[in-house]
């Protein structure tokens, strides 16, 4: 059986525009920001109803913790049936966040945790803060990952990395995700979100096309056969080149009126 979306964003999501970004937050600090269908479905809604003037998303959590993963007494009464129902919402929402509108700046700190881990994975920039820590405890919980970690994990960290976490519980703090890749950025504890809305800003700056293209067709052609992505890549190469705002950009570029790439640390 599967969940119904509730009617409206519950309260523990919570969201604003700032300019040409928006910011939504996990805002249930109590239970360390623990996702359940309402926040999940809560999400979608957000995703699925940005105003067109929103060019990038900044995603963080309340309190002390960005998510500890699923809420557990969720799990209670679930039959096999309705468990197949909820791990499929979770994939097609976080589906929606991956391969949405705009990229999704993650702000991470505190616990990253099972389906905390599984929601920062569905999004294409991550800072991390030095109170990070990363998790996935369905091993010792007697469950499995149901949204859409065995997917995005492998390919972020690699198989047998997912596999030990898994099997054994085992930790790793922010320096350790920064090493594997988890994390892009690594801040100080408090920097994180300003980080994050000053990645946003950057992002949303470069043309609409541009940034629909990096975040639609870079994951598939990096998951396709050589032939079919290099045929891939150029068809959205000439499809995004052609775009009036990229031939103005460049315009710009040639007659010196554009910044030049310099080093940014």
């Amino acid at each position: 059986m599967k969940a119904q979306a509730p009617d409206r964003t519950p309260a523990w999501i919570a969201s604003e525009i700032q300019g040409d970004i928006a910011i939504v937050r996990l805002a249930r600090p109590e239970k360390r920001n623990a996702l359940n269908d309402p926040v999940v479905f809560g999400l979608e809604k957000f995703f699925t109803s940005l105003p067109e003037s929103v060019m990038a998303v900044v995603l963080h959590g309340e309190g002390d913790h960005f998510s500890a993963g699923l809420d557990l007494s969720e799990l209670a009464e679930r039959s096999v049936a309705d468990g197949i129902g909820h791990s499929q919402n979770w994939h097609r929402i976080f589906e929606k966040i991956q391969f949405g509108r705009v990229p999704v700046v993650t702000v991470m700190h505190g616990a990253v945790v099972g389906g905390g881990l599984e929601l920062a994975a569905a999004t294409h920039i991550r800072v991390a803060e030095r109170s990070t820590y990363y998790a996935l405890p369905e091993g010792v919980r007697g469950i499995f990952v149901g949204g859409g970690g065995s997917v995005r994990l492998p390919r972020l960290i690699g198989t047998a990395r997912v596999m030990d976490m898994i099997l054994t519980g085992r930790t790793y703090d922010a320096v350790e995700g920064q090493a594997m890749g988890i994390s892009h950025y690594l801040v100080e504890n408090g920097a994180g979100l300003a980080k994050g809305i000053e990645i946003a800003r950057r992002v949303a700056k470069n043309a609409p096309l541009t940034n629909f293209a990096i975040i639609q067709a870079l994951p598939r052609i990096a998951e396709s056969d050589p032939a079919t992505g290099y045929l891939t890549e150029a068809l959205v190469s000439s499809i995004v080149q052609g775009e009036g705002e990229a031939k103005e950009r460049l315009k710009a570029f040639l007659e010196k009126r554009a910044p030049k790439v310099v080093q940014n640390r």
